[in-house]
């Protein structure tokens, strides 16, 4: 198929979640990708061998469908969406050097689950404000989906939020697969803020796990939480929405519970010992949780929401105190 006639997307990002998304999209028939990465030994891989070496090495990429770029002009000129699946605190360095000319007349897509560390922002309100991107040109990926089960072909959901209906459900029609069922929803600050705050969630739950506390707690701890975000969410945004659906608590599940929720294992590694540093270490993928902990824990200085579970885990990760100690003062609170 002739590049020329077809829906060219932009993917930034070289994890697991970008190459994911990849996987997805190839099952379209009339997509062609242009993909940036910033490792040069896997763009040559990919280039020679047609999967990424580094995450998900078993999805095979397609390269009639895919092309690999090592500049971030050459990826996103000429596309009509450019998806940005790199972590939240990696964004502003990958987009170094663009200008707003650069996105004049695409659509920005978040599959970021984080906030940029330091300005305490949406990915979405940061793309706005820093390249003066129209709200309603910009959307986010949600959950409940891991990558991992996307690369098995494991039957997925995926929600599709933007301010803009008709750009919310263009864009889940290209989502849409086989094995992936994408939904729209207009709900972007509301699934945004969602998708973040379940990270922290999910540190909370690894703590506890490594602390040896068992599936009887997580249930309070997880039910708890979800009102904990159904608070905040309404208090910067206040409006109908249903937090039992899919883009909300599927979501919060999928990342408390899986295997695969690399926030559960960071906070289970904290909660058996390890130092944050010496977990960060260990870790070979962001936990986008760590960073977001203080983004909203600063933001609600603001708001003044009451946020149990989000200020334990601020306590232990950011003030160094005894998880045992946080965990027993936080048991108090939950009912």
């Amino acid at each position: 198929m002739s590049f020329l006639n077809s829906r060219k997307i932009a993917v930034i990002g070289g994890g697991s979640w970008a190459t994911a998304i990849i996987k997805i999209l190839c099952e379209q028939p009339n997509v062609q990708i242009r993909w940036w990465l910033r490792s040069k030994t896997d763009i040559e891989h990919i280039r020679k061998f047609h999967h990424n070496p580094s995450y998900l090495s078993d999805v095979y990429l397609s390269p009639k469908k895919v092309k690999v770029c090592d500049q971030m002009n050459d990826a996103i000129k000429g596309a009509e969406y450019v998806i940005l699946a790199v972590p939240a605190a990696f964004v502003e360095e990958s987009l170094h050097g663009l200008q707003h000319k650069h996105f004049k007349a695409k659509r920005v897509v978040s599959a970021i689950k984080g906030m940029i560390p330091g300005e305490n922002a949406l990915v979405t309100d940061w793309i706005a404000d820093k390249f003066q991107v129209a709200l309603a040109d910009t959307c986010v990926i949600a959950g409940p989906c891991h990558a991992e089960e996307v690369a098995l072909e494991k039957q997925s959901y995926l929600t599709i939020a933007s301010t803009n209906g008709d750009t919310a459900k263009d864009f889940s029609g290209l989502m849409t697969c086989r094995f992936v069922t994408a939904k729209p929803l207009d709900d972007l600050y509301g699934v945004e803020y969602a998708a973040v705050m379940k990270n922290i969630v999910a540190l909370a739950c690894g703590i506890t796990h490594g602390l040896g506390y068992g599936d009887n707690f997580q249930a309070v701890l997880v039910s708890n939480a979800m009102q904990e975000i159904g608070r905040f969410v309404t208090a910067l945004d206040p409006r109908e929405r249903e937090m039992s659906s899919s883009a909300y608590l599927g979501d919060l599940l999928v990342t408390a519970y899986s295997q695969f929720s690399r926030n559960r294992l960071f906070g289970n590694m904290v909660g058996r010992g390890y130092s944050v540093k010496a977990a960060q270490l260990e870790m070979k993928m962001i936990a986008e949780g760590y960073y977001a902990t203080k983004s909203i824990c600063e933001m609600n200085k603001k708001y003044l929401v009451n946020l149990p579970v989000t200020n334990s885990v601020y306590r232990i990760l950011y003030e160094d105190l005894s998880p045992v100690h946080v965990m027993e003062d936080l048991k108090k609170q939950l009912n």
